[in-house]
């Protein structure tokens, strides 16, 4: 089953993002997709502040991965830039560190991807409006769904 959610500013996105991250699980696995801009790091803001990170919350774009504390750690994954090409990186290590995953751009490393996992793609349909499409693949992600969409 397929979710969708439409926000119409950035208050509304980052409710959505604290919303999930209000029915958390160690090993959360949550994939973002979008085009440039349309709001895949706003919405992983959301989720940091949930989880108490007071930190300033930027795309990783360069450094691949960061990693926050909180209630959770938080790991946040930028994998636009590795053109599928995960050697060496050690991504997959951090899918199994008890912590919730955030990658943004995670279709070029679908291969590599859990099993089980949220797939959220964003669409941009306004200024400030956006389309979340909300794809759980697994009974955990399915429950996770029902409980926050």
């Amino acid at each position: 089953m397929e979710y969708k959610v439409t926000t119409h500013n950035i208050s509304e996105t980052i409710e959505l993002a604290q919303n999930f991250e209000s029915e958390k699980f160690p090993n959360m696995i949550i994939c973002l997709n979008g085009d440039m801009g349309s709001g895949k790091t706003l919405f992983t803001k959301g989720i940091a502040q949930a989880l108490g990170i007071k930190e300033n919350i930027t795309s990783p774009t360069f450094t691949i991965i960061k990693e926050y504390e909180g209630e959770l750690p938080l790991y946040h994954m930028d994998v636009d830039r590795l053109n599928g090409n995960t050697d060496g990186t050690g991504i997959e290590e951090y899918f199994t560190k008890g912590g919730v995953v955030v990658i943004e751009w995670a279709d070029s490393i679908k291969d590599i991807l859990p099993k089980e996992r949220l797939e959220v793609s964003i669409k941009v349909v306004g200024e400030n409006t956006r389309v979340f499409y909300f794809k759980p693949i697994g009974q955990q992600y399915e429950d996770l769904c029902e409980a926050v969409l």
